[in-house]
């Protein structure tokens, strides 16, 4: 009997946070209608300042001799050799009002190639066929037109490219490979983190600090029931502003899913747990807002900045590529951007997700230790 009175009490406290949220007029934008305004902007006139950096695929051909490839023979006499573990050649080229532009090469095959391209490390491939040089990228994306004129313009000087019209570049649109398809998996990541983030952790500290947790100490309620009410309800509203932005970015920009959607919701829930158990130990004894928007801060704004949300993190410098891949947000993202794009299973996301798993318990069951009422 009294197993059946405690399940009630959870699911009471579940409905009365759901209603909580849904009348407040806030969580309708901040939650769906702002990511479908940053989606559609970012996707339709993403532009940003050039890096300095330009990451070049070469596909290699093996059927032509080093002696007459004109690629071969580029990257054997023009470029140097670097320290970078995907990127081993280079060309500087001098720019003296724009500054040094960097050409980093890699040589590789196409499926290599696809794998780069998708996760944003490179956006231009360019391949030797028929004694001429062919150039394949996204036309939407400014940053790779950007980096073929520049790279075409060293090319030239090099005297390899003997085409002067436009039939050698090679539009590259094959889902997974457009910058909206790098979009949208990290919007969906960062809104989960933002969601438990503000939805957990405010809420608690604003609660505590209105007296309102007073209240509830009074009543017969495990910490436990009220805090798991909490994460569900901002569990299911996560899962319906992910479907939402998912849903519309299929609509618009013909975003799909090539890997397993099994795989995906396990990403998504795993990704839940651990966000949602680390707010809970940000919130567990603050009552003061001020300081509760201080450590949520300090906690989402370096991760929404290095975990490769808007634009790769390998852009970072290559000391710091190992840190940021083991952070939960950069863990989280990567694996649903690989099932966006990719076709990725179980197999290649189970490490992550337990990763993720054992994060968001550990938190919490420290939170719920530290956990006061008042």
């Amino acid at each position: 009997m009294n197993k059946i009175l405690r399940y009630n009490q959870l699911f009471q406290l579940i409905v009365a946070n759901l209603k909580e949220v849904v009348r407040e007029p806030g969580v309708l934008f901040w939650g769906i209608v702002f990511p479908i305004l940053m989606s559609l902007g970012l996707g339709i006139a993403f532009t940003r300042k050039a890096d300095s950096v330009m990451k070049v695929v070469i596909i290699e051909n093996n059927k032509l001799p080093d002696s007459s490839s004109k690629l071969k023979t580029f990257i054997n006499s023009s470029t140097k050799k670097t320290d970078n573990n995907l990127f081993s050649r280079k060309v500087v080229v001098a720019e003296q009002k724009l500054g040094n532009t960097i050409f980093l090469f890699r040589v590789t095959n196409w499926q290599d190639a696809m794998v780069l391209l998708k996760k944003g490390i490179t956006n231009i491939v360019i391949e030797e066929k028929n004694n001429n040089i062919e150039y394949h990228f996204d036309p939407m994306n400014p940053d790779a037109q950007l980096n073929y004129i520049k790279l075409s313009k060293i090319l030239n000087n090099k005297k390899i490219i003997e085409n002067k019209n436009n039939d050698n570049i090679k539009g590259l649109t094959v889902s997974g490979t457009r910058y909206i398809d790098f979009l949208i998996p990290g919007l969906i990541a960062m809104g989960i983190m933002m969601s438990c983030s503000w939805g957990i952790s405010y809420s608690i500290i604003e609660r505590r600090t209105k007296k309102l947790l007073r209240r509830m100490v009074a009543t017969p309620m495990k910490k436990s029931h009220f805090l798991i009410s909490l994460i569900t309800v901002r569990t299911a509203m996560n899962l319906v502003e992910s479907l939402v932005l998912f849903l519309f970015s299929y609509l618009v920009f013909n975003v799909t899913i090539q890997g397993s959607i099994p795989a995906l919701f396990l990403v998504f829930f795993t990704g839940n747990i651990a966000f949602a158990g680390i707010s809970v130990f940000i919130s567990s004894r603050t009552s003061n807002t001020e300081i509760g928007n201080g450590l949520i801060n300090a906690v989402v704004m370096p991760m929404m900045v290095l975990s490769g949300i808007f634009f790769s993190y390998h852009n970072f410098p290559d000391w710091s590529i190992s840190f940021i891949q083991n952070l939960p947000l950069t863990m989280m993202a990567d694996d649903i951007r690989n099932i966006f794009s990719q076709t990725t299973n179980y197999s290649e996301i189970i490490y992550h997700s337990f990763i993720l798993t054992v994060t968001g318990i550990t938190f919490f069951a420290a939170g719920l230790k530290l956990f006061k009422w008042y």
